[in-house]
């Protein structure tokens, strides 16, 4: 019986359950350390974050927080951790997603694509031929990347933003929500507008 743990019992996490559902596991469980959650999606709440080394079970996390997201991940074995893709997502062949990353449905991921680890791919949003994603990133719902973009660590692409194609975003960015972005952002940072300028 294939059995996954879930760090993180918030709505998120509803969302991998049901991935992690579709995907063949029969036993689904959350770890959360809120004492006053006991289920998330009708799963169990069983124990604390800190306890996935004990669960005899596969673990991804369930938190939106790319630093929190990173910080827990890091702290369990690659062999627990594992990807989830959606069934209804469109992948194609020579696509590298890493560890802990989740792919949600409608997405489409093009070939020559690299995501890397803890990454959120999310609901209808594409990473069109040749991308680099790099680790705990987060492309938001509706948002896209054109061809041959590179996304430095820990950034987040806001709902509904257009990165055009051969752009590079380095890490630490947060992109605004409708964000057009048309040149290279070279430092940290928020991001908004049409084109996309840093904000204070």
């Amino acid at each position: 019986m294939r059995k996954l743990a879930i760090i993180g019992a918030s709505g998120y996490g509803k969302v991998v359950a049901d991935i992690a559902r579709r995907n063949g596991y029969k036993e689904i469980v959350f770890l959360d350390d809120d004492d006053s959650i006991h289920e998330c999606g009708g799963y169990p709440v069983i124990g604390k974050s800190t306890e996935s080394g004990m669960i005899d079970a596969d673990v991804i996390i369930g938190i939106g927080n790319a630093g929190v997201r990173k910080q827990i991940q890091e702290s369990i074995p690659d062999e627990k951790l594992v990807t989830l893709i959606h069934p209804d997502a469109v992948v194609a062949e020579d696509v590298v997603v890493g560890k802990g990353s989740v792919v949600m449905a409608g997405a489409v991921i093009n070939p020559g694509v690299r995501i890397g680890k803890g990454c959120i791919i999310n609901t209808c949003s594409s990473v069109d031929h040749d991308c680099e994603v790099g680790d705990y990133v987060h492309i938001a719902v509706g948002s896209h990347l054109c061809g041959t973009v590179s996304v430095g660590d820990g950034t987040w692409i806001g709902a509904g933003a257009t990165v055009s194609n051969n752009v590079s975003i380095c890490s630490a960015c947060m992109i605004g929500a409708g964000a057009v972005v048309v040149k290279n952002i070279v430092e940290a940072g928020s991001y908004v507008g049409l084109p996309a300028k840093k904000i204070k």
